[in-house]
């Protein structure tokens, strides 16, 4: 997409509203919200672009909502705050950054709690948000580091998430059947500009989940291939290795992360996880399965790439075959990154935007560059997921579902954002993997989502009013 294109769609988002009916009654305000924190440590490390993680604090969100009718309902949503992913700084060690997201959760409370204006969620979202990233730029004025704005979005989502699940549970509705014009004010073009002008944003979302989503497997950077490579078993049920978590799952997706940085090195990688997956699947009698190739920024330029696929090719045809899409190869500042396109990487497999994508401007920007698929996740909000499924499926691109190592609350968003947008490849859902722990209460209310054993979620449980969390 030209340039100008890109800057005419944006100023035509800006414009004048899309209008299309008088405000309604159906809308809410927030009457009362609340934030709090809980802690949770890791059953084993989990290493990707780099780092390494043996814990997480999530942030649960309950809130009070009431129509221009007087009729109330209650929400409740959660995300793990992972400051490792969304606040990578060279400055602040882990606690620094965590500690600013928590001082910016607490003050996104006050501002959410304090917005008295009726309106659907997605509008609340949409004055709320910039009061969101001014209040990041504020607590963190004495930190060596601003908090990013994906960070911001991190620490908004649950916020945003609760108010989309009390206004289902409000009207009686999944929190994925709330985009059409009986409920909405503004068509699709207010949002995301000329092109999706007279669109409501329903068409782009199922009111119905499918009934499975296919499960991404996590194989962490550090995690042991084979039983051999255990030097400590944790006895605790679960495999230790990953060759024992394709028989225990049933995996047919498996995502690779990667370190980059080092071809040799992720070329192996990729090899022996390829070569121990078709002897397993072989004895399953599996014929057909897939991967996806996650390097978190860490490919030094996209030629490292282009001879990481390369090699793939020449080493395993079959093992290349079975690469369903590279997610973020480079680093995430697109704007000062412009000379690593994706067109050429993206005629051999779909290269997918993850952690650039932060709003309307950086998904045409990395359309522009030849990104050709989007990660939808939970852990940037659910209006935002939405818009960028809508622009996602009108621009054809490749959709998938990402996690933030997200269990209980945070994995049941997960799950419905993937089995409600048409055309989602599978989510990843490696919470069960790292942090079970913090899913125990839910196991038994959600058979088949928190212990896969088939290699698939059952998203076709989330039929539940608001976002289908049944505390």
């Amino acid at each position: 997409m030209p340039q100008l294109t890109r800057r005419a769609l944006l100023s035509s988002s800006l414009a004048a509203p899309h209008l299309l009916a008088a405000p309604n009654p159906t809308d809410i305000r927030i009457l009362s919200l609340q934030p709090t924190f809980e802690d949770f440590f890791y059953r084993t490390p989990y290493m990707f672009g780099g780092r390494k993680v043996d814990r997480v604090t999530m942030l649960n969100v309950t809130c009070e909502v009431e129509s221009r009718t007087g009729k109330r309902a209650k929400g409740f949503a959660a995300m793990s705050l992972g400051n490792q992913w969304a606040f990578p700084s060279q400055k602040m060690n882990y606690d620094d950054t965590l500690g600013a997201m928590k001082r910016l959760a607490l003050r996104i409370g006050e501002i959410t709690r304090a917005h008295k204006e009726y309106g659907h969620p997605v509008d609340l979202n949409h004055a709320l948000e910039p009061q969101w990233l001014t209040a990041a730029a504020q607590v963190s004025q004495k930190d060596p580091e601003p908090i990013p704005k994906l960070c911001t979005l991190v620490v908004g989502s649950p916020f945003d998430a609760a108010l989309s699940d009390a206004f289902g549970n409000l009207h009686g509705r999944s929190s994925y059947a709330i985009y059409g014009r009986d409920l909405m004010r503004y068509d699709l073009g207010h949002y995301l500009g000329d092109k999706f002008k007279g669109e409501d944003l329903q068409r782009y979302i199922g009111k119905k989940p499918r009934p499975f989503v296919y499960l991404f497997h996590s194989v962490g950077a550090s995690d042991p291939l084979t039983k051999a490579e255990v030097k400590t078993p944790l006895n605790d049920g679960l495999p230790n290795a990953f060759e024992e978590w394709i028989g225990y799952s049933g995996l047919e997706r498996i995502k690779i992360k990667l370190n980059g940085g080092d071809l040799q090195n992720d070329l192996s990688r990729i090899l022996n996880i390829d070569r121990i997956a078709t002897q397993i699947q072989a004895k399953r009698n599996l014929k057909q399965w897939f991967y996806c190739l996650d390097f978190n920024e860490r490919c030094p330029n996209v030629q490292y790439l282009i001879e990481i696929l390369r090699k793939v090719k020449e080493a395993t045809p079959a093992g290349f075959e079975r690469i369903q899409y590279i997610e973020q190869p480079t680093q995430r500042n697109l704007k000062a990154d412009r000379e690593n396109v994706m067109h050429e990487a993206a005629k051999l497999r779909p290269v997918v935007i993850d952690e650039s994508l932060t709003d309307l401007e950086t998904l045409l920007l990395a359309r522009e560059i030849g990104y050709t698929g989007i990660a939808l996740k939970a852990c940037k909000g659910q209006t935002q997921a939405m818009l960028m499924a809508a622009a996602g499926q009108k621009f054809g691109m490749f959709l998938c579902v990402q996690d933030l190592t997200c269990p209980g609350a945070a994995l049941i968003h997960s799950v419905g954002i993937a089995g409600h947008v048409p055309g989602v490849a599978g989510v990843e859902a490696n919470a069960r993997q790292y942090v079970p722990s913090a899913s125990k209460a839910w196991e038994p209310r959600y058979p088949g989502l928190f212990n896969v054993r088939n290699g698939r979620l059952n998203s076709g449980q989330l039929t539940g009013p608001g976002l289908s969390i049944r505390l």
